[in-house]
C-alpha cells in the first residue's frame, strides 16, 4: 500500500514537472527571445521548482556538497539521473552541457538549451564528436562559464561500471581550465526509467578542483578514481546494495 502510494504521489510530481517547463518556457520566452540571460534565467527557475517540489510532493531531498565552481570551468561528473543535471545546473552561474544531439527536439528543453549555449554532438560519430567540441571551443561558441559534460558519456545506473571518455581529456587539455568533478547518488531516488521516485536525500559533491597542466591519461586516471571513489560512497550512504555477481558456472 506504501508502494501504491508512493507511486501516486510520483506521477503527479512527474506530471507537474513537465506542466511547469512548458508553463516557466512560455512566461520567460519574450525575455529569453532578445536575451541568453533570460533563457539561463528560466531554466534555473524550473530547476529550483523541480527540487523545491519534489521536496514536499515525494519526500525527494537534494543536497549540493563541496564548493561549486563560479568561474570559468570545465565541470565533468557521474550521471545517473536527469535529477544530477537539474542538480549541477541549478547549483553553477552560467552552467552550459555538452549534450546529445537528439534533445534538439525536445520541445521547451531542447530550444532552451540551445539557447543558453548548450553544444550538441552526434554521439554516434565519437569521433567528429570530439572535433565539433574542439571546433566550437576554438571558435568561442562556448561562452565563458562552467562548461559541463559527463564523463561516461550517457546515464549509467547505480552500481553499474562504465570505461570514461576521451571528450573530458581533450575539453581538459583544448580548454586549459581547472576541471572540478562531480559525484552522486541520484539514480537511488530517480532512476533512468519509470515512475517511482523514492523518498530520501540525493546529493551532488563537487570535488576538490584538478589544476590545468596534467597530462591526458594522468587526468582521465584520476578524474575516474575520484568521482567513482566518492560516488561508491555516496551509494552506501543512500542504502543502496549492489547486487552481487552471479558465480561462474564450473
Amino acid at each position: 500500500m506504501r508502494y501504491a502510494v508512493q507511486w501516486l504521489r510520483s506521477l503527479i510530481f512527474n506530471t507537474q514537472m513537465y506542466v511547469a517547463m512548458g508553463v516557466v518556457g512560455i512566461l520567460f520566452f519574450p525575455w529569453a527571445l532578445i536575451s541568453r540571460n533570460g533563457a539561463q534565467a528560466a531554466c534555473l527557475a524550473w530547476c529550483h521548482w523541480v527540487r523545491w517540489s519534489a521536496r514536499w510532493m515525494v519526500g525527494l531531498k537534494t543536497e549540493v556538497r563541496g564548493t561549486p565552481p563560479t568561474g570559468a570551468m570545465l565541470v565533468a561528473g557521474k550521471h545517473q539521473s536527469f535529477l544530477d543535471i537539474i542538480m549541477i545546473f541549478s547549483s553553477v552561474p552560467a552552467g552550459r552541457f555538452i549534450m546529445k544531439r537528439e534533445l534538439l527536439w525536445t520541445p521547451v528543453l531542447g530550444q532552451y538549451a540551445l539557447r543558453i549555449g548548450c553544444v550538441p554532438v552526434n554521439r554516434g560519430k565519437r569521433g567528429a564528436a570530439i572535433k565539433k567540441m574542439v571546433a566550437d571551443v576554438a571558435a568561442g561558441a562556448v561562452r565563458p562559464g562552467q562548461l559541463i559534460i559527463y564523463a561516461q558519456g550517457t546515464r549509467v545506473a547505480p552500481g553499474v561500471k562504465m570505461p570514461y571518455k576521451i571528450g573530458p581529456a581533450v575539453l581538459y587539455e583544448q580548454l586549459g581550465q581547472p576541471c572540478v568533478p562531480a559525484a552522486t547518488n541520484c539514480g537511488v531516488f530517480w532512476p533512468r526509467r519509470g515512475v517511482y521516485r523514492k523518498p530520501g536525500v540525493a546529493v551532488v559533491e563537487f570535488l576538490p578542483v584538478i589544476e590545468p597542466g596534467v597530462a591526458r591519461d594522468p587526468f582521465l586516471n584520476r578524474l575516474e578514481t575520484e568521482v567513482e571513489t566518492a560516488s561508491d560512497r555516496l551509494l552506501v550512504e543512500a542504502g543502496f546494495m549492489a547486487e552481487a555477481p552471479a558465480p561462474a558456472q564450473g
